[in-house]
């Protein structure tokens, strides 16, 4: 057993620990498992441990280390070994509670009275810290579910959203052909009607052409006509 700790000496918890010595706190129980593989004793609440500072002092010794833990493990043990048998037990001086209690009914009254307000007010607080442990665990859950409805408001919203713009693009795209479409009808029509007035125009400048054959001919003919008719005078 260890008999080294002072009176009202401070004790840390494994997390303050680890804030302490600056490293995370599952290396403050690895460390502490290497510490007792080799010997090492700790002060235990059930199967917690309880660090004081000489406690600490050996877990920034495991850190700063360049040898292997277990090696320096044993050096700290064989340390704290040197101190336990060094030191002896330590006796504490108990007073002795019912001297010092008074003898005067009243003022022994007044004492027991003033213990039971004590444990009034301390089973009062501890049910006040119940009921706001009760109501601390109430606002996490609806934190819980309201996070939950937002997340899923937020998603179907998306899913919404995506919805609507996949839409206005078929929409779109539909359109940009619809129009493709009408232009390309228009384009053939508009060819169409080319196509339509040249050969209008090559009938009509056929036509012209053989009209125009058929007039000088019919001139030649008249001169040549009025020549024979000069003659025969």
């Amino acid at each position: 057993m260890r008999h080294d700790i002072q009176p009202n000496e401070q004790a840390f918890s494994t997390k303050e620990v680890a804030e302490e010595v600056g490293i995370a706190t599952p290396t403050v129980r690895k460390y502490g498992q290497i510490l007792e593989r080799n010997g090492y004793e700790f002060l235990k609440d059930g199967d917690r441990r309880i660090f004081v500072q000489s406690d600490i002092k050996a877990l920034v010794a495991l850190r700063d280390t360049d040898k292997p833990l277990d090696e320096t493990a044993k050096d700290l043990v064989a340390e704290q070994k040197e101190k336990l048998e060094g030191a002896g037990g330590t006796e504490i001086a108990l007073n002795d509670t019912y001297e010092n209690l008074p003898q005067d009914p009243n003022q022994l009254k007044e004492v027991l009275l003033f213990v039971v307000n004590e444990l009034a007010a301390a089973r009062e607080m501890n049910l006040q810290l119940k009921s706001d442990m009760a109501q601390l665990k109430t606002n996490v859950s609806q934190l819980q579910q309201d996070h939950h409805v937002i997340s899923s408001s937020i998603g179907n919203s998306a899913q919404r959203t995506n919805s609507k713009i996949e839409k206005i693009i078929e929409q779109q795209n539909t359109h940009y052909e619809s129009l493709l479409e009408q232009e390309r009808e228009k384009s053939e029509l508009l060819q169409n009607e080319l196509q339509r007035i040249r050969e209008e125009q090559k009938n009509e400048w056929i036509s012209q052409n053989d009209f125009n054959k058929r007039l000088e001919a019919e001139i030649q003919n008249r001169k040549w006509g009025w020549l024979f008719s000069l003659f025969k005078k």
